[in-house]
């Protein structure tokens, strides 16, 4: 009875290590996935004056085929993979996608004015003396003086953007409150020239619809690029002679 007793402990105890060394083993796992995601965040991307496609710094990732390790703990519930009973809040992975529905627009108005006046007046009558006024070579000594001054000046600005559109963008990383990088690129040949779309920004998996799709204006640190290559692109360019005359540095 005594010998049952002993090997039953041995084998709870070897159990025991075994799932603290998989718990080890999943954590230095994670610390390398983590160091090989941000090697991946380090590539920059091409300069938008000269954009190209196929950008490596907006290709999609590739999720790994193999299952995430899990710590046995002997429960059944997980909390990587499990969902909220009252709220939808699908888990996120590495290569899942998002539809990012383009909603920007933007109105600034601005108007200054300002009156200044001055005027200054000074009379000195002739000067009177015992037999008459006072002369000197046969004018009178007499003085009047008059200034005056005004200034007005106004101002106005009116700027208006506005956006709209939809593109589809990857999950690129999660970080560790659970918020998504997500990135992504979109490219149109039109004739002769090239129209991109380009989107980055960190996602709330909270504020995600249940059709997949969030709001632009819900995306934390949203970078947007619209604009295009091409002769249609070229001719709106001004050349660089152009460019010099009608810069700051040029004092007309």
């Amino acid at each position: 009875m005594i010998t049952r007793v002993v090997m039953l402990c041995n084998v709870l105890l070897l159990s025991a290590c075994s799932s603290i060394v998989d718990g080890v083993e999943e954590v230095a796992e994670n610390v390398q996935e983590r160091e090989d995601r941000n090697q991946r965040q380090v590539t920059v991307s091409t300069d938008s004056r000269s954009p190209i496609p196929d950008d490596p710094f907006y290709a999609p990732i590739e999720p790994s085929p193999a299952a995430d390790q899990v710590i046995i703990t002997g429960s059944m519930f997980n909390s990587n993979t499990s969902r909220s009973l009252y709220s939808y809040t699908p888990p996120f992975a590495l290569g899942d996608t998002i539809t990012v529905l383009l909603e920007e627009e933007a109105t600034a108005t601005k108007s200054a004015s300002s009156n200044l006046g001055k005027e200054n007046s000074y009379k000195l009558d002739p000067v009177t003396v015992p037999g008459g006024n006072l002369t000197i070579n046969g004018r009178v000594v007499e003085l009047e003086m008059k200034q005056k001054q005004d200034f007005d000046g106004s101002s106005d600005a009116d700027q208006r953007h506005r956006l709209s559109g939809r593109i589809t963008v990857s999950v690129v990383d999660i970080l560790n409150n659970g918020n998504l990088v997500v990135r992504g690129e979109k490219w149109l040949v039109i004739n002769n020239g090239k129209e991109y779309m380009r989107f980055t920004g960190i996602v709330r998996p909270l504020d995600v619809g249940e059709d997949n799709s969030i709001g632009s204006y819900q995306v934390a640190d949203a970078r947007i690029e619209f604009s295009g290559t091409g002769d249609h692109a070229d001719v709106q360019t001004q050349g660089w002679l152009s460019s010099f005359l009608g810069g700051s540095m040029w004092p007309l």
